[in-house]
């Protein structure tokens, strides 16, 4: 027999709370539900490592609003991409819906593969709390390389130094605030960038810094994390982004502070530097964690692009400088040196988050050119490079890193140029070849161009081929970053006719 038990009334002031709690009730779910279907996307999306049949698409699912201490909180939700090639979604395709997860930052990305060479392609996510309440996002685009034998112009933009604190805030020295009237859309060199209307965009590192302002310097995921974010909000990436593909390298500020290495017992550690990069952009296959972050892209007939990975494969930098010093690790350069002679592209293009010409200061040790740096592996990859031919074979290097535009030419012959630091406030004058304080004291470096003021801006690169002569013009122009052109270097060369898709 199943007993029946009876609870006492409650007496008066515990049932008078009972009921107030559970009048409660109801408006707190509806706040709850509420909270839960506001789903945003305020940092836009992005499209990465575009290939002449692939991209990996990338968006963040957010709050709708920054926070008290200025970060933009991730939200959950679900998503999915919506993807044609024509601007009125005809035949689109989808990907399956994906939901958004804390442990990957909300951040949702997929690689797509079966699209077609040189081709506009716009895209969309939908996105929500579940299906039923899902809404479009704005409508973004971006280009697929060329095919291999396409003979085609390009055009692409180099970029370094972002440094959202120096920006927003001053260095609290000799650094200033940006102070315009559009300072709240973010920096003013991006919509530069998108008045030119480039194919696709390159960040070579120091993306954002982790270390800068330096007290409070962020050391864990959390804090690393909200520097992505801060940068990414800024509506002139959200703009320059969606309407373009990007590559991407990291530094030694957006991997763990200014020169770092594998080494040294603090915070952030290597694992984390490396692991939070690859989560915050499109660079690398989502599910592959075995994934490399230096590659090469070939982009028609006459351009081809390496990406080399300067952080996760280094020796320390304070080892004495000999064979065995490296930047790029045995596998690394191995890989370089094996699909830079492979290559019949007309122009070879080595883009590197740091120089290897220079000249740098001559106190530091954390590059290719500096003396108790990785100057005897710089060497011997030019000694290398000149013994395959390679520098008559159009081959030429772009590095970041540098605060400073300029274009450099090595004893070897080897041409460098720096895109320079991103902001006003970020950028600084050059060391110049011949200074007693340098990497190049005795002046063997020639250097054509180097900023005469303190500038920010960016490298744009332009390959116009000419299909009568059957000649190319790579073109190197330096701008300011209200897109004022300073100088502009021009190479020609000849290059085999082919029929053009």
């Amino acid at each position: 027999m199943r007993s029946i038990c009876f609870s006492p009334p409650l007496p008066g002031p515990a049932l008078r709370a009972l009921t107030a709690l559970l009048s409660l009730l109801g408006p707190l779910a509806e706040i709850s539900r509420g909270e839960r279907e506001a789903v945003g996307h305020l940092q836009g999306e992005m499209a990465g490592e575009v290939t002449a049949s692939t991209v990996i698409l990338q968006t963040r699912l957010t709050k709708t609003q920054v926070n008290h201490a200025g970060d933009l909180l991730g939200s959950s939700g679900i998503t999915r991409f919506q993807w044609a090639n024509n601007d009125r979604f005809e035949n689109a395709q989808h990907t399956p819906w994906r939901h958004a997860h804390a442990e990957q930052d909300w951040i949702v990305k997929t690689k797509i593969s079966g699209l077609e060479a040189n081709t506009t392609y716009f895209y969309r996510i939908e996105f929500g709390p579940d299906q039923k309440q899902a809404k479009r996002g704005e409508t973004r685009e971006f280009q697929t390389l060329c095919s291999p034998d396409t003979i085609a112009r390009h055009h692409f933009v180099v970029v370094t130094g972002m440094n959202y604190a120096f920006f927003h805030h001053g260095d609290g020295k000799k650094r200033p605030a940006y102070s315009g009237k559009d300072k709240h859309l973010g920096y003013p060199a991006l919509k530069s960038i998108l008045d030119l209307r480039p194919d696709f965009f390159v960040g070579t590192g120091d993306n954002v810094y982790y270390d800068h302002p330096q007290s409070g310097r962020a050391q864990t995921a959390q804090a690393m994390r909200k520097k992505w974010h801060q940068q990414f909000i800024q509506p002139r990436f959200v703009n320059l982004f969606g309407s373009l593909a990007t590559y991407w390298e990291k530094d030694d500020h957006d991997f763990r502070l200014n020169d770092s290495d594998n080494s040294g017992d603090y915070l952030p550690d290597r694992d984390l530097g490396i692991a939070i990069f690859r989560e915050q952009v499109p660079i690398v296959e989502p599910n592959d964690r075995t994934a490399t972050t230096y590659r090469t892209h070939r982009a028609g007939k006459l351009l081809q692009l390496w990406f080399t990975e300067n952080r996760d494969y280094r020796s320390d930098n304070k080892l004495p400088d000999n064979a065995k010093k490296t930047i790029w690790g045995d596998k690394q350069k191995k890989w370089l040196q094996r699909s830079l002679l492979a290559s019949d592209a007309t122009f070879k293009i080595l883009i590197s988050p740091t120089p290897m010409i220079g000249p740098d200061g001559a106190s530091k040790i954390d590059n290719h050119c500096n003396f108790n740096g990785f100057r005897h592996e710089r060497d011997t990859f030019f000694a290398w490079a000149s013994k395959h031919n390679l520098l008559n074979r159009g081959l030429y290097l772009i590095c970041g890193d540098r605060h400073w535009q300029y274009h450099s030419i090595d004893p070897s012959g080897m041409e460098e140029f720096s895109c320079g630091a991103l902001i006003d406030a970020n950028s600084r004058l050059g060391i110049k070849p011949g200074i007693a304080k340098s990497t190049d004291p005795e002046g063997r470096v020639r250097q054509p161009y180097t900023s005469r003021n303190p500038s920010g801006g960016f490298l744009s690169v332009v390959i116009e081929p000419n299909p009568k002569q059957a000649v190319a013009t790579l073109r190197f122009e330096f701008y300011d970053e209200h897109r004022k052109l300073l100088h502009s270097v021009e190479k020609r060369r000849a290059y085999t006719n082919t029929p053009t898709e």
